[in-house]
């Protein structure tokens, strides 16, 4: 099984940005999707946004488009995630995934592993 590991998370004050990336080990990267998630306290783990495996394709939650971006970069074996305008709402672990067979969506319950997450704090 392979390892995922983010990174980029923080601090940040309203209207600001960030930039998550996920590095991937272990595994063939460019044979996989990958997805960005997020789970804020107290509630459930939430979707934001998935790739194909060659980076062309994307699905992003309606509620996230215009915000946040998904990429990747299949020589660094990292996906990223750019999030801009962040609202304190924003604050939750960001968590990144990984789907055997490269299409462009997949759900939480479909992922084949994943990172332990980084905090991203939005203050208002």
């Amino acid at each position: 099984q392979g390892q995922l590991e983010e990174s980029g998370g923080g601090l940040v004050q309203a209207g600001g940005s960030l930039r998550l990336s996920c590095a991937g080990s272990g595994f063939i990267f460019s044979g996989y999707s990958m997805g960005w998630f997020r789970q804020a306290p107290g509630k459930e783990r939430e979707f934001i946004a998935t790739i194909n495996w060659t980076g062309d394709r994307q699905f992003t939650a309606d509620s996230m488009k215009g915000r946040f971006t998904i990429s990747r970069d299949n020589d660094k074996n990292t996906a990223y995630l750019q999030m801009n305008d962040l609202k304190p709402e924003d604050t939750a672990v960001y968590y990144c995934a990984a789907k055997s067979g490269g299409r462009h969506y997949f759900g939480e319950y479909e992922a084949d592993f994943w990172g332990r997450g980084t905090q991203v704090t939005v203050s208002s």
